[in-house]
């Protein structure tokens, strides 16, 4: 079988859909916009230096859409995706989805952002298979069934990917040596991925993992 497995931020798309989704709710109202805009820059700062906390931020990037309920929501995000996320699918990164789709590869997202975020963007790439930051649920007795705010398993984040593509792996009764594997990423933070597939691709890649590609000989990619 082969595999091609893309990040999302920054790789397919010329940014960060979690952190435009931040600014998104905030500009309809639904959080402070100097404390957001503080505490989220802080975050992706951790982010790109590799120290992120992914269970506190993720508990801050849901709390908004954990506030405003399911309904509330999903039409936000719908909105979302027809105003920031779906102009940002720029056509060089839609060919190499398809290019990957004509050879009849499995497609495979993998991002370290969550679900709630990611699932309609990856619907919108026309990937079926994403593997992203899962989130809990409220199945208590007489709860509304939305999410809580905590990680659901492992998060897809740095070695997680490794983690969560094993666990895939293994659904399908695969091993690693089974499968030509390619994954496109533009970050540090997914060097334990890129370590274990067959092709790694530095797309788009930041400062440190551009210079890790030259060392190694890896493939860059700059797609925008």
């Amino acid at each position: 079988m082969k595999l091609a497995l893309f990040d999302l931020d920054h790789t397919l798309l010329p940014l960060d859909s979690d952190y435009a989704w931040g600014q998104f709710t905030t500009r309809l109202g639904w959080t402070d916009n100097a404390e957001f805009v503080r505490r989220n820059d802080a975050f992706y700062r951790a982010y790109q230096a590799g120290t992120l906390d992914i269970h506190d931020y993720v508990r801050f990037a849901t709390d908004a859409v954990r506030r405003q309920g399911e309904a509330r929501a999903e039409a936000a995000h719908a909105d979302f995706m027809r105003t920031v996320i779906r102009p940002a699918m720029l056509p060089q990164a839609q060919a190499l989805v398809e290019q990957h789709r004509a050879a009849g590869d499995t497609l495979i997202i993998v991002t370290a952002t969550n679900e709630f975020v990611t699932r309609p963007i990856a619907e919108a790439f026309g990937v079926p298979d994403l593997l992203a930051v899962d989130l809990a649920r409220d199945t208590s007795a007489g709860g509304d069934g939305w999410i809580t705010g905590e990680i659901q398993g492992i998060p897809s984040f740095r070695e997680g990917k490794v983690v969560r593509m094993a666990q895939w792996l293994r659904e399908h009764e695969l091993q690693w040596p089974d499968v030509h594997s390619t994954f496109y990423t533009d970050s540090i933070n997914d060097l334990p991925l890129l370590e274990k597939v067959t092709h790694p691709v530095a797309t788009n890649p930041d400062d440190k993992l551009r210079a890790i590609a030259t060392q190694r000989g890896w493939r860059i990619l700059d797609l925008f």
